[in-house]
């Protein structure tokens, strides 16, 4: 049996059971805090030994730091060693990213305004940037091309990747995506470790300029301390999905949707929005028939319990209001008409549009990354993309003319702070 949480917008407590199925408790643990920082500053002062030492410790007995290191040829060999189906898969998959991200490529631009001044943007990728793959629990070699694609499209200098091998065992299919995404280097080191040294480097493990990717909560805390030392994509939280659906999509197609963010972790979290109360009844029934064929259905069930939910809604309207104040990571619109209410749609990571649309494929290969914001971060930041690895430099060329023009404006300005060797400086160059 499963109890899965049923509200409905009508009620008088609805807001009351909305604010504690939102609610997440984001701030850091104390103790994971505190292990991480330990980890982070022996790495920061002993580097390759640190290194080492906890790689022993949580993953395998490394010899060596040449044990951890993985070449571009056992990429490659990974890469010809997978059966023809997967790497054709494979393949497709990272065909159809880099087709996606290169629409993304921002370029530099400049006008000349009246007096002859020059002014534009001009944008540079980053030198170097960090991947960090989650390999403790599965492995996702998904996660390798959502990361490395955008980053080589982007033109990025060189991509190192790390990622554990509990056990020592590397797994074929994460070597493979990174020989396709043109990953440069990569080390078999995961954890706050492994975040510590692409962000301090080592002898062995050079610094990066970007740490981006997933992890656990360590690997979450380790990215909140180096940033600043190095810039990072985002802080992710569990996994979310908010499917709005007008009763008229096979309920078993629901139920797995909302199973398939479900299996990530217990706090993953999985929501319904129907203005039907019979289809959401079938969908409750659904999920009580399909839990049981399920492989991580402890995984799935636990999650359901814990923050998932059934809502009845009033209609599609207050659906869509309902998912911006909710801002999830995943939403699919499994409606007949789905483009009315896209429109209406102002807050969420990843918009999967109408009944054919799961978000099974936006997380393998429809094209648009995956590595989404969580947690109602979705008001604020953006999918990652090829965005996350140019940067945009400010271009100023003054004309004679304009420095006449300009000094005048800014001689003023300053003097208003009270920054007199600013307004010497611009009226310098008005004489």
């Amino acid at each position: 049996m499963i109890s899965i949480k049923r509200l409905n917008t009508g009620a008088r407590n609805f807001e009351s059971r909305l604010a504690t199925l939102l609610a997440f408790e984001a701030a850091q643990n104390p103790r994971v805090d505190a292990d991480v920082a330990r980890i982070l500053a022996d790495i920061k002062t002993h580097g390759d030994a640190a290194l080492l030492k906890y790689t022993r410790k949580f993953d395998f007995n490394a010899g060596s730091m040449a044990g951890l290191k993985i070449s571009r040829d056992d990429m490659r060999h990974a890469l010809a060693g997978l059966p023809a189906a997967q790497r054709s898969a494979l393949k497709q998959a990272a065909s159809r990213v880099r087709a996606y991200h290169e629409k993304q490529r921002a370029g530099s631009w400049h006008y000349t305004d009246q007096d002859g001044t020059r002014l534009g943007q001009q944008v540079t990728a980053l030198d170097r940037v960090g991947i960090y793959v989650p390999g403790g629990k599965a492995a996702y070699p998904s996660t390798v091309l959502m990361n490395a694609v955008p980053a080589r499209v982007a033109g990025v200098g060189e991509i190192v990747m790390v990622v554990p091998t509990p056990g020592g065992q590397r797994n074929p299919l994460v070597l493979a995506a990174a020989a396709l995404a043109g990953v440069d280097r990569a080390f078999a080191i995961g954890g706050a470790q492994a975040v510590g040294a692409l962000a301090y480097g080592t002898r062995t493990v050079p610094q990066v300029d970007k740490i981006v990717g997933p992890g656990n909560a360590y690997v979450a805390a380790a990215k909140r301390r180096v940033f600043g030392v190095v810039g990072i994509d985002m802080v992710a939280g569990p996994s979310e999905i908010l499917v709005v659906c007008d009763g008229t999509t096979n309920p078993d197609w629901i139920a797995m949707d909302m199973f398939s963010q479900a299996e990530h972790d217990q706090l993953a979290q999985a929501i319904l929005l129907s203005p039907d109360g019979a289809f959401v009844d079938r969908v409750a029934a659904s999920i009580a028939r399909q839990l049981a064929d399920m492989p991580r259905r402890a995984v799935i069930k636990a999650a359901l319990e814990n923050r998932g939910a059934l809502i009845r809604v009033s209609n599609l309207d207050e659906a869509c209001s309902l998912v911006n104040r909710i801002a999830p990571e995943h939403l699919e619109l499994a409606v007949a008409r789905p483009a009315p209410l896209l429109k209406k749609i102002r807050h969420a990571g990843a918009i999967f549009l109408g009944r054919y649309t799961s978000e099974a494929l936006g997380d393998y290969c429809a094209g648009p990354n995956h590595v989404l914001p969580t947690s109602r971060t979705a008001r604020f930041s953006s999918p990652l993309g090829v965005y996350d690895f140019q940067k945009r430099s400010s271009v100023i060329q003054v004309s004679r003319q304009g420095a006449r023009k300009l000094g005048a404006i800014a001689a003023e300005l300053a003097r208003g702070e009270g920054l007199f060797a600013h307004a010497k400086s611009a009226e310098y160059r008005m004489k």
